[in-house]
């Protein structure tokens, strides 16, 4: 078993990005909620962001989305972030919520569609070069909702070209994380509906792209940590984006609906090499209903206690058990390290870090939320669209 000296360094580094739209409103395809002291400016989402990385320790970077995180000088927002004690990270693309895009983006049969859509990924790219931002993520909602509303390989000729363009654009040390998602808008044929899309895009353009794994973009009973293990091997696994799902994309708090999932998942990294910053771990979720905050502490400590049970597996006996084909002593040393309590080991590496034990009493002791509400009063709040 991994010595607990160990263990506890090894989670002392772990980095968690947590999302700017994390703190704005969110909700339903039928409703998007308000709550009191969300967010009005970028600016303000970055103060919550350093809130979380100040009771949690491991939670350093906040990413990005253009245009809902647009401002007029991203070298001086960055300068911001760096003041709160975070960072910019990965700057997330939006190619979904203009009318343009009805019919897709850089798939749309419009060229000048197309171009559009190019365009502002180019132009995410300058805002990594303002912001020193290493990742550009893109998601995709490109597809078609009936048989022979388009032609699919034409759309995949189209991708090919838009990702090539914006991949020659990227400057030193920046990569591309190319996202994929089964369904939804598109439920006849998405453009980038699956793990092996991705992968064969990625693989066609380079090193520098990347596949990321949205853990809540599977259907029902995907292995998930397959997908993992496969992407880790072949030196194509950029990132996560870390949510729960009980059906489809639920975006709810990372290791809510599955804690096992998780932590299947994070063993695979931890195995896999993947426990790196090449691997970027990135919270995707939203919080619409419960407070905003909070739930992002809860998402952090959840990834953390599936990383630390991860760390624990006595990876020698179940190579051993593996090996002889012991098929319940394999299963038992998994089981043995997910069924530790790490809640009091984490607790040991909070206060050696110079934080509280517990982040969430820390944060409701600390008057934030409250001070939030009484402040944030006017203007207009962040959320979808804005």
């Amino acid at each position: 078993m991994t010595a607990v000296p160990a263990v506890k360094a090894a989670l002392k580094t772990q980095a968690i990005e947590t999302p700017s739209w994390a703190y704005g409103n969110s909700g339903t395809r039928f409703k998007v909620f308000a709550q009191p002291g969300v967010p009005r400016t970028a600016q303000e989402k970055l103060d919550d962001a350093a809130r979380v990385h100040a009771h949690t320790g491991v939670a350093p970077t906040v990413a990005l989305h253009i245009p809902w995180d647009r401002v007029d000088d991203y070298a001086a927002l960055a300068k911001y972030a760096e003041d709160r004690g975070v960072k910019l990270g990965a700057v997330n693309a939006n190619v979904f919520q203009d009318d343009d895009y009805r019919l897709g983006s850089v798939t749309h049969p419009d060229p000048a569609v197309r171009r559009k859509a190019t365009d502002h990924l180019l132009e995410c790219v300058d805002i990594m070069d303002a912001t020193g931002s290493r990742d550009l993520k893109l998601w995709f909602s490109d597809g078609t909702n009936y048989p022979g509303q388009d032609d699919i390989a034409a759309r995949q000729d189209r991708l090919a070209a838009a990702l090539g363009e914006v991949y020659e654009r990227l400057g030193d040390g920046q990569r591309m994380l190319l996202e994929y998602k089964l369904f939804e808008p598109a439920f006849y044929a998405t453009d980038v509906p699956d793990w092996g899309t991705a992968y064969a895009h990625c693989q066609r353009l380079g090193p520098k792209a990347q596949v990321v794994v949205d853990t809540g973009h599977h259907a029902p009973g995907t292995n998930i940590e397959f997908i993992v293990a496969f992407l880790l091997r072949e030196g194509k696994l950029g990132g996560f984006d870390f949510n729960s799902r009980f059906y489809a994309d639920d975006d709810l708090m990372a290791g809510a609906a599955d804690p096992f999932q998780l932590f299947r998942i994070m063993h695979e990294v931890v195995r896999g090499g993947g426990y790196s910053p090449d691997v970027a771990f990135m919270l995707d979720q939203c919080h619409n209903i419960e407070p905003k905050i909070p739930a992002v502490i809860r998402s952090v400590l959840n990834v953390q206690e599936a990383t630390a049970k991860a760390l624990l597996v006595d990876s020698a006996a179940l190579a051993e058990a593996q090996g002889s084909g012991d098929v319940l002593g394999a299963n038992a040393v998994l089981m043995d390290a997910y069924n530790t309590d790490v809640r009091p080991l984490l607790a040991e590496v909070r206060e050696e870090m110079g934080l509280d034990p517990d982040p969430v009493a820390a944060y409701r002791r600390s008057g934030w939320a409250e001070r939030i509400v009484a402040e944030r009063v006017g203007g207009e709040q962040a959320g979808w669209g804005a």
